[in-house]
């Protein structure tokens, strides 16, 4: 299934979000929420959607139940938005199986993390994310380096090992060095999106496709009015915009685990019934939702 929004410049789209699964107050997947949310997030700057990433604490979730949620999002928003499924483990046959039932469901892509724990050597990473391309059939995929969760950061060579395979056409970053990221994207040709938020007005400066973002769930527009300032040449207004947001980012990202934080706001926000997320997470206390709130309130969020 194709992408409403793919080009050879942003082949995900521009502004994608990380979506959190909703879930009930009793932990179990709640499929009207995430349909809710999905229209909430495209109607808010957003033209892509990841779901079951990191997170969408995929790693609490089956598969079955990432099947249902995927069906889901591509049912409200597929037509207006770029849908990715995450399907990275540190299992390659388990990845395998969940590309083929993304695919087989309609995904747009597919999102593959670098395989976390075991660490395995560089040729182990390539033998998975050519494994789970297969798996795919057609379905482009975007692999995430992040080497904070996973433990291993991918080699110079291995990206140009994977750009051999033509399904391969972009990497979500969360290594953060943006000097390295040029280097790559000049050297392989690789599309790169900011995987962290505090970064992204950087990476777009030095040509990056996009972002795959964690506060996007609470908004996203300030992010797609930053890049179309940067794309018009108006730097000003890109730091401006940048800088209305920090407090939001900081917020969202260095209070706590960034689900639990976005969980919080969006429940603030009224998009979403609970702040639910499943063990070993555990849900916002109330300070930390006072902190939150405060930082709504900061930028307009929030009367």
């Amino acid at each position: 299934m194709t992408s409403p929004l793919a080009s050879e410049a942003a082949p995900f789209g521009r502004v994608l979000t990380a979506m959190v699964t909703p879930f009930t107050p009793e932990g179990a997947l709640d499929v009207d929420a995430a349909q809710k949310l999905a229209t909430h997030l495209v109607d808010h700057g957003n033209d892509g959607i990841v779901v079951s990433g990191t997170t969408g604490e995929s790693p609490t979730t089956t598969g079955e139940e990432d099947a249902r949620l995927l069906a889901a999002v591509l049912e409200a928003v597929g037509d207006r938005a770029t849908i990715v499924a995450g399907v990275g483990t540190n299992d390659t046959r388990h990845s395998v199986e969940l590309a083929q039932s993304a695919a087989k469901t309609g995904a747009h892509g597919l999102l593959v993390v670098t395989p976390y724990y075991s660490k395995p050597p560089q040729a182990g990473i390539v033998r998975h994310v050519h494994e789970v391309a297969a798996a795919g059939g057609d379905v482009p995929v975007m692999f995430y380096d992040h080497p904070g969760r996973s433990g291993t950061t991918i080699a110079e060579s291995t990206y140009l090992e994977l750009r051999r395979n033509p399904l391969v056409v972009a990497v979500k970053d969360a290594v953060g060095d943006l000097e390295r990221g040029a280097h790559l994207m000049r050297e392989t040709g690789i599309r790169l999106y900011s995987g962290d938020d505090a970064l992204t007005l950087g990476w777009m400066a030095y040509g990056a496709s996009g972002v795959v973002s964690t506060c996007g769930n609470i908004t996203a527009q300030p992010w797609a009015d930053m890049i179309a300032a940067l794309d018009a040449g108006d730097l000003v207004e890109a730091r401006r915009i940048n800088d209305r947001m920090i407090p939001l980012v900081r917020a969202i990202m260095t209070l706590t685990q960034g689900v639990i934080a976005a969980k919080a706001a969006l429940q603030l926000l009224g998009v979403l019934d609970n702040r639910t997320t499943r063990a070993p997470l555990v849900d916002a206390t109330e300070d930390e939702v006072a902190l939150v709130r405060d930082a709504l309130l900061g930028v307009g969020l929030l009367d």
